[in-house]
């Protein structure tokens, strides 16, 4: 309740500081205006990513996106979508403390790792590795998996291990069409950012979805990437 009231209280300021910030000389802010206006988006941002409702987790998010785009996602911003996209492998509330999960929104935390993509950062890279390994929705793995490719980092190839043993992981379990595509989609981009897939690993994955119980599509993006690689790696075995 107190965490509502708050908000609700940082959201009725944050329409009435405009006001104020508009009568300046020619309706513009001054610098001091601008600094004292960043904290509380900043501030707001926070309190919806960690409010328990689905809803202001996602308003949270359009915030997020919409500050990204405008050039202003400090480590607060960078903080807050992290959280987002990787809640439930961090922090898990169930209710009475030992029964159904109360924070388990995989849309939220999909979109979050959407997002992710974007901000191409070490930091972005490393959660959405979290969110591979830890997440246990497909359509969560999925996003991160499509996002990380996008990042393009792969520093001791532990991108493509990891995209690597989520695939053997669904392969033996419960195979997922979407989430296979995603996968390959991934390693091609990653092979386009560093010239070609070194890691043994993803090779015997992308075999193993152009074999496997996966519908067409699939197996013939599988196909075409082998073939793809197979033209980098003698590309730059002639020093062309």
């Amino acid at each position: 309740m107190k965490r509502g009231i708050f908000l609700f209280s940082a959201i009725i300021v944050l329409f009435i500081v405009p006001c104020w910030a508009q009568t300046g000389s020619g309706g513009e802010r001054t610098v001091e205006e601008s600094y004292l206006q960043d904290p509380l988006e900043i501030m707001i941002i926070r309190e919806q990513a960690y409010a328990d409702s689905k809803d202001m987790k996602l308003i949270a998010l359009q915030y997020i996106k919409q500050s990204l785009d405008e050039g202003r996602g400090g480590p607060e911003i960078q903080k807050a979508l992290e959280y987002l996209a990787t809640e439930t492998t961090a922090t898990i509330i169930r209710s009475g403390g030992v029964g159904r999960t109360l924070n388990n929104y995989p849309d939220v935390r999909r979109e979050a790792c959407l997002i992710l993509g974007d901000t191409k950062t070490i930091e972005a890279k490393d959660a959405l590795l979290k969110a591979v390994l830890g997440d246990n929705e497909p359509m969560v793995i999925a996003a991160a998996i499509r996002s990380i490719g996008k990042i393009g980092i792969n520093e001791g190839d532990d991108v493509t291990q990891a995209i690597s043993f989520i695939i053997n992981r669904f392969d033996i379990l419960n195979p997922d069409n979407s989430l296979a595509f995603e996968s390959l989609v991934a390693f091609e981009a990653l092979a386009n950012a560093d010239g070609g897939l070194k890691d043994p690993a993803a090779i015997r994955s992308i075999i193993k979805l152009a074999e496997g119980n996966y519908v067409t599509p699939v197996k013939t993006k599988a196909k075409d990437l082998l073939s793809k690689l197979r033209k980098m790696g003698s590309s730059s075995g002639s020093g062309k």
